[in-house]
């Protein structure tokens, strides 16, 4: 299986980002506030909202949820979101602007002023980093490679620069036809060299599985999770145990081969509290040795003992259960989805009828921070709920300890679009800048895995209950992306800020 959400971008940008160029060398020049949100802003933040538009329009499939009591602010809330985010590209604009130049050098200007605000929109505001520019140089699995170098932040800003250099084919400028045409050409060798270096990685790429672990990822359709009211905690509980106990071939042992049964986001759409039940059912289903990871719900009751008559604070959380029916380790979602899981500023959205989309608690409380989680006889790996994994070189400070990524959740909110395919190819990203395996279990799909080169080697079909049993990898030696994180990045914005400074004072020594 190949996933298929890949950025806005390829050939559309070469067509596109030049005419960003051409603006800005037309865009009238002013002084106070309109430097900063005059003329040159607005050309980002159109083009920002247009790209933007395009990109997370299937965010509005959400709307029709629990049958759309919202979905007349679907078109609203997608343009507004897309101007929010464009935002970013307005202000990168009115930078590139004030340090605008004649020559050729406009259009490092321009892309490293690009890069820095992507980077920025994936880290104010809690940050925001879907479909990166960078995410169009990996539309293949080769060319995603140099992602274990450079990260895709590094991509954003080589994005950038090879889209813009179509502008300097067009005006002449006294500059010849081979000339004007030499930089598009290298850029089209670059990512030629790109292929090709990828090709060479994949090539020599030699993967070991692990000995000491076999999961079971189960996708099981839960449907309930738009409206808790509609669930049934029994009746969730038999189907997902008999479709873990499910013998895939005459010679599947069923669990007794199985070291940890996983069970996506949302697999509980209700607290365990309202069903005790559950653990012991849980306790029946393992054979000894086998541990439960399931997605659920969790009240904090030791930290509302600290606040007496307060609600027990509701985390989304990875829940791991043994054959005796505890919970022997828990993992509490950090990084929570603004609208999705908790409303910023609550008063002013509630008072439009706005709600968060995930039911279940008046406001979700994000945990302390990403970690590791270790269980007994068995490798440490990362837990990652949901998009928690789109956070390139955010991942925790305890990443480099990892043997694996983790991530369960649940895209079914976006079913239909190409959402959950391309939340699923962030994740894959992410496999190939830490050299690690990727176990990805969904609700509704993609469930995959991934090896440390971001290759799927076994997946589910989307929207088909199924188990999939895989063995992941062993973790590569550090990439070079995990060794040095973004310092190279960030070398190189510095340097095309250089770069852009020393030609915008040479444009204005020329015209004094």
């Amino acid at each position: 299986m190949r996933c298929t959400g890949r950025s806005v971008g390829g050939p559309a940008l070469f067509i596109a980002m030049p005419f960003w160029v051409w603006a800005l060398d037309g865009a009238e020049r002013h002084r106070g506030w309109r430097r900063i949100f005059g003329p040159a802003f607005v050309i980002g933040l159109g083009f920002g909202t247009g790209y933007f538009s395009v990109a997370f329009h299937w965010l509005g499939t959400a709307f029709f949820a629990d049958g759309g009591p919202l979905i007349w602010l679907m078109p609203f809330a997608i343009l507004g979101l897309a101007m929010m985010i464009g935002f970013f590209w307005g202000l990168a604009s009115s930078l590139a602007h004030a340090l605008w130049s004649d020559g050729p050098w406009r259009i490092v200007t321009l892309s490293v002023c690009v890069a820095l605000f992507e980077w920025l929109r994936g880290h104010v505001f809690s940050g925001f980093p879907f479909d990166l520019l960078g995410y169009a140089l990996t539309a293949t699995t080769e060319m995603a490679q140099l992602s274990s170098v450079i990260g895709v932040y590094g991509l954003t800003l080589l994005a950038a620069l090879l889209s813009f250099t179509p502008a300097l084919i067009w005006p002449a400028d006294g500059r010849n036809l081979g000339l004007r045409l030499a930089p598009f050409f290298l850029g089209l060798a670059v990512i030629g060299g790109q292929i090709a270096w990828g090709n060479v990685r994949l090539n020599s790429a030699v993967t070991v599985e692990r000995t000491d672990i076999r999961l079971r990822l189960v996708q099981p359709l839960i449907t309930e999770h738009t409206n808790w009211e509609r669930a049934n905690p029994p009746d969730i509980i038999t189907r997902l145990i008999e479709l873990s106990q499910t013998r895939t071939s005459p010679s599947d042992q069923g669990l007794a081969a199985i070291t940890h049964v996983v069970w996506p986001e949302s697999a509980l759409p209700f607290f365990l509290s309202q069903y005790p039940e559950a653990l012991a059912r849980i306790a029946r289903m393992l054979p000894d040795q086998t541990v439960l990871l399931t997605g659920a719900p969790r009240e904090d009751y030791e930290a509302a003992e600290a606040v007496p008559g307060a609600p027990a604070p509701a985390h989304n959380a990875i829940l791991a259960i043994n054959t005796d029916g505890e919970v022997i380790a828990s993992y509490d979602k950090s990084h929570l989805v603004p609208f999705g899981e908790y409303l910023p500023f609550p008063q002013v959205f509630a008072a439009v009828g706005l709600r968060q989309f995930v039911p279940g608690a008046t406001g979700w409380v994000a945990g302390d921070g990403r970690r590791l989680l270790s269980l007994p006889d068995g490798p440490a790996f990362l837990a990652l709920i949901c998009y928690e994994i789109i956070f390139s070189g955010d991942l925790g400070p305890e990443t480099a300890s990892a043997e694996y990524l983790f991530n369960i959740t649940n895209d079914s909110w976006f079913d239909g679009s190409i959402g959950p395919a391309q939340h699923a190819h962030h994740a894959v990203i992410r496999a190939i800048e830490e050299g690690m395996p990727l176990v990805r279990t969904a609700n509704s799909g993609l469930t995959f895995l991934a090896d440390p080169y971001g290759r799927i080697t076994a997946s589910l079909a989307p929207g088909q209950a199924g188990v999939l049993d895989v063995v992941p990898a062993e973790r590569l030696e550090a990439t070079l992306f995990s060794r040095l994180g973004y310092w190279p990045f960030w070398g190189a914005e510095l340097l095309g800020l250089a770069i852009a400074l020393l030609a915008a004072l040479r444009r204005r020594r020329a015209k004094a």
